[in-house]
This record gives structure tokens, C-alpha cells and sequence, in this order.
């Protein structure tokens, strides 16, 4: 029992230099993947943003919702097309993406959270002008990319002392929707708001030398050399759209991004808290 109890004790004084360095620090951590569909992981990653807030950071939520997505269209008889990995986005399924983004998996993350006390507002794109739109393609219908962060709505929530859970649907100047990818918004949206760090729950250790081998994970890198990896063609697939978020981020001026797995507890808590930093980071410069 006193070994237990001492153990417990050397966590908290562990984790107490970086709860220090990181107060009032704003944290954005893009939500998806097993962690977001795990029941017992949605709960863990709950506990992890609401600790976040009570030793003193500032938190803000941004999700996905593909599977989700893909899961409604289903159920309605409807068949996704995709091109170059984005879901072709006609009226109809902008209707859906709507409804299962902003009605359905905001409202769960924002009640997941609210079960600790009445601290979290769920947002989407198109709340307060957050994010404007651009159309990306005609191709692909109503898939945007970000034009612009206006992060106003975002801050007066952080300064209540809430947690922002923003869904990345976003409009144009003339009020159409689009849906946007979570990941570049969450990149953005962490520049807009000087966040500290910005997190993404990946369905992986981190970022991997070797895909096919879990044990290359590379636990350092810079933007410089991801930008390099990149042009060279060494990264390829769906790592991609998260990596260029992350040197954005940086290039932005976010101290650092990092890429952690979501299917293990807490892992939020673990590379924050802690001193065996997890996952992979990326900081600026060459080395």
C-alpha cells in the first residue's frame, strides 16, 4: 500500500514542472480514429482534456468524422466516391456531413465532456464566421479548403474558462458549406490562436521510418526534414494530410506538433505530463 501510495506521489511530482510551463498555454488536439469510437477511449480522452483544464490549460477540441460519415451514407442507400483520398462532396452528402459532424459527433464529444461539469461548447465552422471556406475543386464538389481563421469566438470561450469542441464545417462569403479536412483545420486554427502545441490522435505509434515496421518510429523530427520526406516522395498515403498540417503549424509559429497514438489510454496525460514523451514531435529548424 505505501508503495502504491509513493508511486502515486512521484507521478505528481513528475508531472508538476510541466503543468508549471504549460499553464495558460492553449493546446489544440485534432480528435479521431479508434479514440473517437471506442466507447471506454472516448471516456479516457474526456478525463485527459478535462485535466487538461483543471491544472490550468487551455484546451480546444477539432474532430473528424469520416467513418462516421461513410457509416450514414451507408444506412441511406448512398455509395462514397472518393478522389485522391477526399470524399466527393454533392449536396446531398454535404447534408449528411452536416448532420453527422455538427448534430451527431460534436454533440456526443461536448456531452462525453460535459459529464465532468458544465465546461465545454460544441462549435462548427460556420458559428461566428470561424472558419471561412474556399472550394477546392470542382470535382469534388463541396470539399473546401481554409481561407481564413477568424479565431474571436474561439478565444472568448478560452477566456470563460470553456472547452471549444469545433466540427470543420465552414462557408464561403456567400454562406455555402463546405466540409473541410480536419486535420488542415486544426493546424490553422492552432497558428490563428498561438497555441502552444498543437496534438493529433493518429491510429498509430506516431510518425514511422518504415511503415511496415512498428519499430521505427521516429520520436524527433523538424519541419525541414518533414518537408524534405515529402518532396522526395518517402511519405506517402494518409500520413500526409497530417504532416503537412504539422509543418504548417510550426512554420506558423506553434512551439511544437506531435502525432500520438489514440488507442492507448491517456496517452494525452502521458506525453504532456511526463517525462518519456511519447509519439513523434516535430519542432522547427534543420536538427
Amino acid at each position: 500500500m505505501i508503495e502504491e501510495a509513493q508511486l502515486r506521489a512521484d507521478v505528481l511530482v513528475e508531472a508538476l514542472p510541466y503543468i508549471q510551463r504549460f499553464r495558460d498555454s492553449v493546446v489544440v488536439v485534432k480528435y479521431g480514429g479508434n479514440a473517437m469510437v471506442d466507447p471506454l477511449l472516448a471516456e479516457q480522452f474526456a478525463e485527459d482534456i478535462v485535466l487538461m483544464r483543471s491544472v490550468g490549460l487551455r484546451p480546444v477540441v477539432v474532430h473528424g468524422g469520416g467513418p462516421q460519415i461513410g457509416e450514414m451514407m451507408a444506412r441511406l442507400g448512398k455509395t462514397s466516391e472518393f478522389k485522391d483520398g477526399l470524399r466527393v462532396t454533392d449536396a446531398e452528402t454535404l447534408d449528411i456531413a452536416r448532420m453527422v459532424l455538427v448534430g451527431k459527433v460534436n454533440r456526443d464529444i461536448v456531452g462525453t465532456l460535459n459529464v465532468h461539469g458544465p465546461i465545454a461548447v460544441g462549435l462548427s465552422g460556420q458559428d461566428a464566421g470561424l472558419i471561412r471556406a474556399e472550394a477546392r475543386n470542382p470535382d469534388l464538389g463541396f470539399v473546401g479548403d481554409v481561407g481564413a481563421i477568424n479565431p474571436s469566438i474561439v478565444v472568448r470561450l478560452l477566456a470563460e474558462d470553456l472547452i471549444p469542441v469545433i466540427s470543420t464545417i465552414g462557408a464561403d462569403l456567400e454562406g455555402q458549406a463546405y466540409n473541410i479536412n480536419a486535420d488542415t483545420v486544426a493546424g490553422a486554427l492552432a497558428v490563428a490562436l498561438g497555441a502552444e502545441k498543437i496534438i493529433y490522435l493518429t491510429d498509430v505509434e506516431g510518425l514511422l521510418a518504415d511503415v511496415d515496421d512498428h519499430g521505427s518510429l521516429i520520436s524527433t523530427t523538424t519541419t525541414v526534414e518533414l518537408a524534405a520526406k515529402i518532396d522526395s516522395g518517402e511519405l506517402t498515403g494518409g500520413m500526409i494530410p497530417k504532416i503537412e498540417a504539422c509543418v504548417a503549424a510550426v512554420e506558423g509559429g506553434v512551439t511544437s506538433a506531435h502525432l500520438l497514438d489514440g488507442r492507448q489510454p491517456h496517452v494525452l496525460l502521458l506525453e504532456l505530463f511526463s517525462d518519456a514523451g511519447i509519439g513523434t514531435m516535430i519542432t522547427g529548424g534543420s536538427a
